[in-house]
């Protein structure tokens, strides 16, 4: 349920973690106190990283997720080749045979699966290949949320939620809440991102807590990840998580 994002303040294959030299350290450290989901992305430079953390402990038993960046910026090269030849890099990088899911990153257009239509055939083939095992999007608009309701491709989805309206793609999050659950009940993975706002609610406790409360309440969020920079925040979420789930009505 609990997964960790590597990409805090995640740009030009760097995060807060890989800029303070812990991401190594932070990976393995989740993985011993019991995370098995690890979100990374070709954004955020973490790969190797991963690889060095998770590299002692079986494949099988964690998950590990990527991110193609197709949209300008972002990475240093200008150029975006094709997803099989970054999945190649990707698995070179993250030192293993398969990837359990690769996204299309950041997608804030509306018509993003017509426009990204070769991309998503080509990971389509990938996971016919088993190279991948599912498929799908991060979105940061609430348009290219709801063109994921009614596309097929779409096996797993990141989204943007917290009670607060931080970070998320509406202010007022009733206007996502019903997107999110016509994804749930299309049959899309869904995996939260933002809880904690960017980051902008981190030091306040009560607001830690109503927004893990209120998403793990929604019923149609199936992992929330967290991106860590503490050793201890690790067993403090794992705390929080387990607390909120108790009080859950």
């Amino acid at each position: 349920l609990l997964g960790m994002g590597t990409g805090f303040s995640g740009y030009n294959r760097s995060s807060n973690i890989t800029r303070a030299g812990v991401a190594e350290a932070l990976i393995h450290q989740a993985y011993e106190k019991g995370i098995r989901f690890f979100d990374c992305a070709d954004s955020y430079g973490t790969h190797p990283f991963a690889a060095a953390a998770l590299k002692s402990f079986p494949r099988e038993s964690y998950t590990l997720s990527s991110k193609i960046w197709l949209s300008q910026g972002g990475i240093p090269e200008p150029d975006r080749p094709d997803a099989d030849v970054v999945i190649d890099r990707f698995r070179k990088e993250l030192d293993t045979d398969y990837l359990d899911l690769i996204q299309i990153h950041c997608m804030t257009d509306a018509h993003w699966t017509d426009k990204q239509k070769k991309q998503m055939d080509i990971l389509e083939n990938l996971k016919a290949k088993k190279i991948i095992h599912a498929h799908g999007v991060s979105v940061h608009s609430l348009e290219a949320m709801e063109a994921c309701i009614e596309s097929p491709w779409v096996d797993v989805i990141h989204v943007r939620i917290n009670p607060f309206g931080e970070a998320m793609d509406r202010k007022d999050p009733a206007e996502v809440i019903p997107v999110i659950e016509k994804l749930h009940n299309a049959g899309k993975g869904i995996i939260g991102m933002k809880l904690i706002g960017n980051g902008n609610f981190r030091n306040d406790s009560d607001k830690i807590n109503a927004s893990l409360k209120y998403v793990l309440g929604l019923g149609t969020v199936d992992s929330i990840i967290v991106g860590f920079e503490l050793p201890e925040q690790i067993d403090n979420y794992i705390g929080r998580v387990k607390n909120a789930l108790k009080t859950k009505k």
